[in-house]
């Protein structure tokens, strides 16, 4: 933005106006929407706002004069509006549009050398942009490239005006200290409780047992904190999780000493339990992914159960992750953290690694007490039967499954949704394809007519066009049909489905087969399941991705951890190729083992989290004109670019695909650790200058992709 224009953004003929009504003009006169002849305030005239434009080119403050009849009102951290950008109307020029922002300081004065517009109003007087939510924000910002802007409309919920209004309760007196619980069971957990209730910040990758008591065990570590009189937080991956927890908090607590903050609760409420956290009335906060921003006073302890899981992932711009997010918000303001969970991540194990954290699992004889027994298809069974290496449940697996009914409960996670997802002719094996947007074409149920999984198109008369043939074949098998081929073989079990659709909390303990995608299944009354099969790990572990082994290793060990213990009959079976490291992982439950394999392997290829990895994206020109003008470290890789493969009208868009009849491309750089901040900083600064430059398209940056292939 140049200085004319700049200049415009600020004033006009309101300027002028403020001037002669500080020389002693009219009195104030407020009007709905703008501010004419109004006095500035005698004290700390300048407001220095942050305005509502997630564009990385305006990413600084703006200073407003603040009128004297807004000074009570109009402190930092509270909203307002203000006019931004020049305009006319009824032919004479005025300040621009008004939109919302943010006051984060009042100054005597401003480094504008020309006479700054004045505020148009204050929405509220609620300060809900404390200076140490902003300074996580800040810090979130330049860690992934991003804007202010866009960091706090993901840490600020949007207002509601009628829970502004109804006071918050006053905090009440810190509970009594929970006792270890199944802390016990693990060697260093007394002493990490020990560590946050003396006010230190231990930091711990915590693997938990498997079994239904982690839930409890994380519900301990916040209530010590807050018995202490200080805040405590956790983020959970979804709402279910998030459940667990604050039973498990209410129960030790007696409740009111904490909010759970989940988008269950509806945009009102849920607004009314964050502003009884910033109010100070509340220490404790348990939620899902938008709660990592939760404005917890004096925080002692930040806490990330299953940090693998995407949903902890934001989909909006700059994409941040909740477990980076508390990391940075622990080192800042002093806090424990806990990231917890059955599976370990490669960035989990690398704060280990580098001795930022300390790792707090239990010993051997612990973990094989508490786990199933895992079993796998492998030679003798394949010697045994012959078909146990095509078909899809072997003979293993029936006898697990008939066993298991005899005792309780049986889960059967399958990684595909639907009836059958992926079909192909019979004859030639070629993907069935729509018609209409070459989407692929899925069944529904046994008698439903093919419909495309992009645009809907229903197809009654498929034909293949490479061979003209009209018979298909499954080539993937979704939780519906496999739910509905268990319903015939036990025809006198009731077979139940969790999954997208429709997500069941728990089960009875009674003999069920339940069908469950992977991240929907239920717990199970009393011991837990009698069983669980793993099907199709080929679906899991073949994906074209980086993190294949170690999501397929999360999905089983989640699953398997619902299970009984081995003593109690407790059997899983995981139909995948024996050899591999995850399902290895898997039967000897070592996911610690796991990750440290992991790492050492990226370590060796110089992939992430050992190194620092930004994709840019867009079209061609674009994605070479903006890191043609970046500064990148001298130690910064560039590599490809590669095209991406055009997004097909008919399918529902996604987050960062190109549009519709756009060839984009795909640059990775890579820079060695202790360089992500400069690589950041130089891909922000270019993407700026492009944008100020409104010179063709802009590529789009992410830091630290999570789907680098």
């Amino acid at each position: 933005m140049g200085e004319a224009a700049e200049r415009e953004a600020r004033g006009g003929e309101q300027l002028a106006l403020l001037r002669a009504a500080a020389r002693g003009g009219a009195a104030p006169r407020a009007r709905p929407r703008t501010w004419r002849g109004a006095r500035p305030a005698e004290h700390l005239p300048v407001a220095r706002v942050l305005v509502d434009k997630g564009l990385v080119h305006l990413d600084r403050y703006f200073d407003y004069a603040v009128p004297a009849a807004m000074d009570a009102e109009a402190q930092p951290g509270v909203r307002v509006r203000v006019r931004f950008g020049a305009g006319q109307r009824d032919g004479r020029r005025e300040g621009g549009r008004l939109i919302n922002g943010y006051i984060v300081e009042r100054r005597a004065d401003s480094d504008f050398p020309g006479v700054l517009a004045p505020l148009a109003q204050v929405l509220s007087t609620e300060r809900v942009l404390t200076p140490t939510l902003l300074r996580l924000c800040r810090a979130v910002a330049d860690r992934y490239a991003g804007t202010l802007a866009d960091v706090v409309a993901l840490a600020v919920p949007p207002r509601m005006a009628r829970a502004e209004r109804q006071p918050s309760a006053g905090p009440q007196a810190p509970p009594a200290p929970p006792g270890p619980g199944g802390w016990a069971r693990y060697p260093h957990g007394p002493g990490f409780l020990d560590a946050v209730a003396r006010g230190e910040a231990p930091r711990a990758v915590w693997t938990a047992l498997p079994g239904p008591g982690w839930a409890e065990e994380l519900a301990t570590a916040l209530a010590t904190a807050l018995a202490a009189g200080r805040g405590a937080l956790a983020v959970l991956p979804d709402g279910r999780a998030a459940a667990r927890v604050d039973a498990a908090l209410t129960a030790l607590t007696g409740g009111g000493a904490h909010v759970l903050l989940t988008a269950d609760a509806g945009r009102e409420a849920r607004y009314r339990r964050w502003l009884a956290v910033s109010r100070g009335a509340v220490r404790g906060v348990v939620g899902t992914r938008a709660a990592m921003f939760a404005p917890v006073h004096d925080l002692a302890i930040a806490a990330v159960w299953d940090d693998g899981d995407p949903a902890h992932r934001d989909e909006h711009a700059p994409r941040p992750h909740a477990r980076d997010v508390l990391v940075l918000r622990a080192a800042q303001e002093g806090a424990a953290v806990l990231l917890g969970g059955h599976a370990v991540t490669a960035e989990a194990a690398q704060l280990v690694e580098t001795g930022w954290a300390r790792p707090l699992a239990a010993d051997r004889d612990t973990v094989r007490a508490a786990a199933p027994l895992v079993r796998t298809v492998g030679d003798e069974d394949q010697a045994r039967d012959e078909a146990a290496r095509s078909a899809r449940l072997p003979t293993v697996a029936w006898h697990a499954l008939r066993a298991g009914l005899a005792e309780g409960p049986v889960l059967v996670q399958v990684p595909r949704r639907g009836y059958a997802p992926h079909l192909a002719c019979h004859r030639c094996r070629a993907q069935a394809r729509c018609g209409h947007c070459h989407g692929p074409l899925a069944a529904e149920a046994a008698d439903e007519v093919l419909g495309c999984g992009w645009c809907g198109t229903r197809q009654p008369d498929w034909h293949c066009r490479d061979c003209g043939g009209t018979r298909l074949r499954a080539v993937v098998i979704g939780a519906r049909r496999t739910a509905e081929e268990l319903g015939r073989a036990f025809p006198a079990v009731p077979v139940r489905t969790s999954g997208r659709d429709h997500v069941l909390d728990t089960v009875p303990d009674a003999p069920a087969l339940v069908v469950s995608t992977p991240g929907a299944e239920p717990v199970a009354a009393g011991p837990g399941y009698a069983a669980a099969l793993l099907l199709d790990g080929w679906a899991l572990l073949g994906r074209p991705d980086l993190r294949a082994g170690e999501e397929a290793l999360r999905r089983w060990l989640n699953a398997a951890a619902l299970v009984r213990p081995q003593a109690a009959g407790g059997t899983v079976v995981v139909l995948a190729e024996s050899a591999v490291r995850p399902v290895q992982s898997l039967v000897r439950w070592d996911p610690a083992g796991h990750a440290r394999r992991e790492l050492a392997d990226r370590a060796a290829l110089g992939f992430p989290p050992v190194s620092r990895m930004a994709a840019v994206t867009g079209p061609q020109d674009a994605v070479a004109a903006l890191l043609g003008g970046a500064e990148l470290p001298p130690e910064a890789e560039v590599l490809g670019p590669v095209p991406l493969p055009a997004a097909d009208p008919g399918r529902p868009r996604r987050t960062g695909d190109p549009p519709p009849g756009e060839r984009w491309e795909r640059a990775l750089v890579r820079v060695p650790p202790g360089r992500g901040a400069a690589l950041a900083r130089a891909l922000k600064t270019a993407r700026a200058a492009r944008l100020a430059q409104r010179d063709g398209a802009v590529a789009r940056v992410l830091i630290d992709p999570a789907d680098i292939g």
